[in-house]
């Protein structure tokens, strides 16, 4: 029913807004745009369409409407951070097929303690480190079955929310999503945010920057998280036998080759990735990037033997990448480059230059409150590609530092807990039953009241201490 509300409802405003005279003062391709925008925003949010499919109608309108010709809105597709999100995707499904991540993953949950709260904590902690790798989605695909394993190993009742099953499931998927602020590879939601922002108002956001400023978002979350959930959930009030939950985590025995073999791969691109923009003053412009390294990465996978008689990785395996997401990905580029090219940019940056006279902080508190709301109500990506060509507007209106208002705005594109669909982590956990929604909407909650000052905090503080 919502997709189809969604559909008709969308075409219908874009008609309208088609047959409507723009504004004073706004080119009529900008006010085309503004239809556009309103479309994909529609379709975006009630998922009328696959959200890829409807990543192609800039592609198809763009031309039609004489914002760019097609030749230059199929290029406006492409950035290097797409390649980012491929090698990145590539060294993901490594580490799953090799089982690392659940080496990690177990090795750090065996040493929780032996309470419920130390437990949680534990699972807490690995999800969030492995996201800051493998995609947050990804991540949570991984450490469900091993959270579930570790209930029935207890003989936790199907269906329980009381208590430690409801916190444990809940903690695992607001954790991947933490852990997805960490980096850039975190979450596809953030390379689509850097490479809008980049194309918008030409701040590039390379690794190390972004890490520098997600890490500390990922540090002050977690443990935040954990505190609300163990008074939500009341964990230390419902009884939970640890001893036979440790029981569960299993063993996943000697370290293969294979894994062996990737460690030094993956750290070996972790140190490409924070030594960039140390290395570029002594190359050529523009010939490394964050994304050249994850393809070199990538393409050694397929080189460098696992100790079977076979490559690391195979092209069938490597297939699973997520090309759909990079194709959103590139929608969301092609929809800002038309903003800019049709001259809706300009307008709204003259339109937003009374913001000039409010404090930036308060411009930035206001933003990230807003995107939240949105993100609760719409995917990630529909946040991402549809409100941060309004924030580069507001950036050009009042000429406050790009990283004060559009990092916040990035993570908070992200910051979806209170609904089973606000993220795929969410999505992943409710389907295990044993979440109660009053309590991931009361958890949700307040961890969107907590996500302002932590994401606006934590930015304007280590851009003060960059500065």
């Amino acid at each position: 029913m919502t997709a189809r509300l969604g559909l008709f409802g969308g075409l219908a405003a874009f008609a309208l807004l088609l047959l409507l005279p723009a504004p004073e003062g706004m080119p009529l391709t900008a006010w085309r745009t503004v239809a556009l925008v309103v479309l994909m925003a529609a379709w975006w949010m009630t998922q009328a369409l696959p959200l890829t499919a409807t990543a192609l109608l800039p592609f198809l309108l763009f031309p039609l409407f004489g914002v760019m010709s097609a030749n230059d809105i199929a290029g406006a597709y492409y950035s290097p951070i797409l390649f980012l999100v491929l090698g990145g995707a590539m060294i993901a499904l490594a580490i799953e097929r090799t089982r690392l991540h659940c080496r990690l993953a177990l090795a750090i949950v065996a040493r929780g303690g032996r309470t419920p709260g130390g437990l949680l904590l534990a699972f807490m902690t690995a999800t969030a480190l492995i996201s800051l790798i493998v995609s947050n989605t990804a991540t949570t695909l991984i450490m469900i079955p091993i959270g579930m394993a570790v209930l029935q190993a207890a003989d936790v009742e199907k269906g329980a929310t009381d208590g430690f099953p409801g916190a444990l499931v809940m903690g695992i998927a607001f954790a991947a999503t933490f852990g997805g602020f960490g980096t850039l590879v975190g979450s596809p939601t953030n390379a689509i945010a850097a490479g809008i922002i980049e194309r918008s108002t030409g701040f590039t956001v390379d690794f190390l920057t972004w890490s520098l400023y997600g890490l500390p978002v990922v540090l002050v979350s977690v443990p935040l998280c954990w505190f609300i959930l163990m008074r939500v959930q009341r964990v230390d009030a419902h009884g939970f036998d640890t001893t036979a939950a440790r029981e569960g985590i299993g063993n996943v025995g000697a370290w293969s080759v294979a894994e062996k073999r990737l460690v030094p791969l993956v750290a070996l691109v972790l140190a490409g990735w924070f030594a960039l923009p140390f290395l570029t003053g002594h190359l050529p412009a523009g010939t490394l990037t964050d994304g050249a390294i994850a393809v070199a990465g990538a393409l050694l996978l397929f080189v460098i033997p696992d100790g079977t008689g076979r490559p690391i990785l195979t092209w069938d395996e490597a297939n699973r990448a997520p090309w759909g997401v990079i194709m959103m990905f590139g929608g969301g580029l092609a929809l800002a480059t038309g903003i800019e090219q049709s001259g809706l940019a300009g307008w709204m940056g003259e339109a937003m230059k009374p913001l000039a006279a409010v404090h930036p902080l308060l411009i930035a508190v206001v933003l990230t409150a807003f995107v939240i709301l949105v993100t609760e109500f719409a995917s990630n990506v529909a946040a991402a590609s549809g409100i941060m060509p309004v924030v580069a507007g507001v950036i050009a209106a009042t000429g406050v530092d790009p990283v004060l208002l559009a990092l916040p705005a990035a993570f908070a594109a992200s910051w979806g807990f209170m609904l089973p669909s606000g993220t795929g982590p969410n999505a992943i956990a409710w389907g295990t039953g044993h979440i109660a929604l009053p309590r991931m909407l009361q958890t949700g909650l307040l961890l969107d009241l907590a996500g302002v000052p932590i994401m606006v905090g934590s930015v304007w503080a280590i851009a003060a201490l960059a500065g």
